[in-house]
């Protein structure tokens, strides 16, 4: 072979040259020396040991930037290398496809020698292309989870030859797919291959950010009988850099000027590579826009991009390119979209404008940076809403700036990761594989059809009396019809549903309820709340008045205090040891290092704040008006059901006219008469009572918050809720830690 001799000579004279190089397949070597890599790292051996030396499913947890793709690719191509096989051989799934493309043209540069063929599918990719994959199916395929369910539902015929000889399923950036319903159905689509093709390919799964590894064991083994080995890597250990500055937003802002903050991140980003994250797509666009109306007065370069979902794909591979480009500043905004492993080249400074929602997001973003022996460098800047005078406390308090500091120092004290939270009732996805089932195969008996569902391991709680009502209400609704010989086949209105490209996703297109102060409109939110709560909308708060489901519809009075936006069952979720962590912050007497000068006297007032208030002795204060505050320090979900419970059994002890606040910071309450003295030892109460999550589901509200919910009957739906979005036990568990 070509790769022998000359080459593999000086390949031998790299020091420190692991057992696991010289197993890797010649074409790979080659790769290696004329790349000048002096050894292979540590994750990379690792995984060679695991993938050629046992035949466990493998988890590659390392920091960005270690070599994990690398890790699971070379030992995977040299054993495809050394015994080809008869079909597609290792099977790619990513989250997004702009990560496809980028680990297209890493793998084609590695395959140039060998003959292994590297394809993508996705949207974007021509049919030309996709035809010749199916002519002649061989070596790898990276693919999105929405056109994997294509293949499936539309090449069901062909899947044997497309797969039958399958051998490992690597899976990127679990973290981004576990504890959601897309991550579900990738384990339905991998049980559904498994059974069409009777094999069961190794998987291999690739993650910088995981708190619990047990969790994620556990959701790649789904199904099948392999063990997962998650070999230890001791961390890379490398300098970080990090500062944390606040500012405060006046109400009357001079559109014409820059803010104080924009300012400063602009001077943090001037000439430089960076990437700015922010938590919504409507920040990233303000931002970049006001750093591009600085620029532009100073007589600078527009080098300012944004990168969401909701750009065009041009745009955001320029923004790619921007940043790719060496020795050139760029600067781009973006949300999850490159939190994700985009190589992007070197990048000089990360910048995060508020606090991120996790720790584990805290770590991806810091991971962008310092990828050359650098510093990894970071810089969170809080932008909050000036409190008026006669703001209540829980207004004046800088959350955002809490929970910069308290994440912060979860991990750098910890290293702890949000476990992520597994589906009980993924309802919304057990409609889409009916029906994607029912397409694939044209008609099936109903006996079938729940072998196929109750093999399918996402589905193991649903019971098969959950499994017949929901049947019976889909054929009530014309979504599937019996046949004449009593088989099951797709309804007319099935058919509407199922034949729109957008069927292949399981994740919702927002269908939001219009919001409605008479006959003004003001705008919209997702998720209705129930009479007399209150949210944010415009920059206004706005307490419920009457919410017509059929309409779609919520009507408004206009309320006073400061509320948020309740986006329930969306991507926000904060973890309860976040929020307790945050109270410390509070309480503790430290001068954290990173604190800039405005954040350490915000800090150091907002602690004076609390003590004089009493925050420190008491979870529920009383305020002005005859309002008071509860002070939870719990996460979203506990929030969550906490409200809940006020909403459902106190509404009328307490005489309760209206809830309010910010999920999960604080809640405040208008409570009747001398009620507030018996507040604490009602929620107490109620706590030691056996009050169950399915208790505070009242049967009038269903809930939709997944994209087919609309199709599930609402029984199931109450139980899905109370089961997926409450928890009662964390509830009490937190309560006890109140003081009174």
């Amino acid at each position: 072979m070509k790769y022998q001799g000359v080459v593999l000579l000086k390949i031998l004279s790299i020091k420190n040259m692991s057992d696991a190089f010289n197993r890797l397949a010649p074409f790979i070597q080659e790769y290696i020396y004329h790349h000048q890599w002096t050894e292979l790292r540590p994750v990379q051996i690792a995984a060679c040991q695991v993938i050629f030396d046992t035949n466990a499913h493998l988890l590659v947890t390392a920091a960005t930037a270690a070599g994990k793709t690398e890790a699971a690719f070379l030992p995977v191509l040299t054993l495809l290398h050394e015994n080809p096989a008869a079909t597609i051989g290792a099977l790619y799934i990513s989250p997004i496809k702009a990560l496809i493309n980028d680990q297209f043209e890493r793998l084609n540069d590695l395959l140039k020698e060998a003959d292994i063929p590297v394809w993508h599918w996705h949207g974007d990719v021509s049919q030309t292309r996709k035809n010749k994959l199916l002519k002649n199916p061989q070596g790898i395929l990276q693919i999105t989870p929405e056109s994997l369910e294509s293949l499936l539902i539309n090449k069901n015929n062909d899947l044997l030859r497309l797969f039958g000889d399958l051998r490992f399923v690597i899976i990127d950036e679990i973290h981004a797919f576990m504890g959601s319903e897309r991550g579900c159905q990738i384990i339905c689509q991998l049980q559904r291959l498994a059974k069409l093709t009777k094999t069961q390919p190794r998987r291999i799964g690739l993650s910088a950010t995981l708190g619990d590894y047990s969790i994620a064991e556990n959701w790649l083994r789904s199904g099948t009988d392999k063990p997962v080995i998650t070999p230890k890597i001791d961390g890379i250990k490398r300098q970080v850099k990090l500062a944390v500055e606040h500012f405060y937003i006046t109400g009357e802002v001079d559109e014409s000027e820059a803010t104080a903050d924009e300012q400063y991140i602009f001077n943090l980003s001037k000439s430089r590579k960076c990437l700015i994250f922010a938590n919504n797509r409507t920040r990233t666009e303000s931002v970049i826009a006001s750093l591009r109306k600085i620029a532009t007065e100073q007589g600078l370069p527009d080098i300012y991009h944004v990168h969401h979902g909701s750009i065009s794909a041009s745009l955001r591979q320029a923004a790619e390119n921007a940043m790719r480009e060496p020795n050139n500043p760029a600067v781009t905004a973006a949300t999850l979209t490159l939190e994700l492993g985009i190589d992007i080249g070197y990048l000089e400074r990360v910048i995060q404008l508020e606090s991120p929602l996790s720790v584990a997001s805290f770590l991806q973003r810091l991971g962008r940076s310092g990828r050359r022996g650098e510093a990894a460098d970071m810089r969170f800047v809080c932008a909050e809403d000036q409190p008026l005078s006669e703001a209540s406390l829980p207004e004046k308090i800088p959350w955002q700036l809490l929970q910069c500091i308290a994440i912060i120092q979860l991990y750098l004290e910890e290293q702890w990761i949000e476990p992520i939270r597994p589906i009980k009732y993924p309802l919304s996805l057990l409609y889409h594989q009916i029906m994607s089932i029912l397409t694939a195969a044209g008609e099936i008996s109903a006996n079938a059809l729940a072998k196929q569902v109750f093999s399918l391991p996402p589905f193991v709680a649903i019971s098969k009396e959950d499994l017949q009502l929901l049947l019976r209400y889909l054929i009530d609704i014309g979504h599937i019809q019996h046949t004449e010989q009593g088989k099951l086949i797709l309804g007319l209105s099935g058919e509407k549903v199922v034949r729109k490209f957008q069927f292949y996703a399981v994740f919702a297109e927002q269908q939001e309820y219009i919001v409605k102060q008479g006959t003004t409109e003001i705008g919209s939110i997702v998720t209705p709340l129930p009479v007399g709560n209150q949210f944010a909308l415009a920059g206004r708060t706005w307490e419920v008045v009457e919410v017509d489901f059929k309409k779609k519809a919520i009507f408004v009075k206009q309320a006073e205090g400061k509320a948020s936006i309740y986006w329930r069952g969306g991507g926000g979720t904060i973890h309860s040891k976040v929020l307790q962590r945050m109270q410390q912050v509070l309480f503790e007497n430290i001068e954290y290092s990173y604190l800039q000068p405005n954040a350490l006297q915000r800090l150091h007032q907002v602690r004076q704040l609390a003590q004089q208030a009493g925050l420190d002795k008491y979870n529920i204060l009383q305020l002005e008006k005859g309002k008071c505050c509860i002070f939870p320090w719990m996460g979203t979900v506990a929030y969550r059901t906490l409200e809940k419970l006020l909403n459902s059994y106190c509404r009328e002890s307490l005489e309760i006219t209206s809830i309010g606040g910010v999920n999960p910071y604080y809640l405040t309450i208008k409570l009747g008469k001398d009620k507030f003295k018996y507040l604490y030892r009602e929620i107490a109460s109620l706590c030691e009572q056996r009050i169950t999550s399915e208790d505070l589901v009242s049967t009038s509200e269903a809930p939709e918050i997944q994209k087919y919910d609309n199709f599930i009957p609402h029984p199931l739906l109450w139980k899905a809720f109370a089961h997926d979005y409450l928890d009662m036990t964390e509830l009490k568990e937190q309560v006890a830690l109140w003081k009174e």
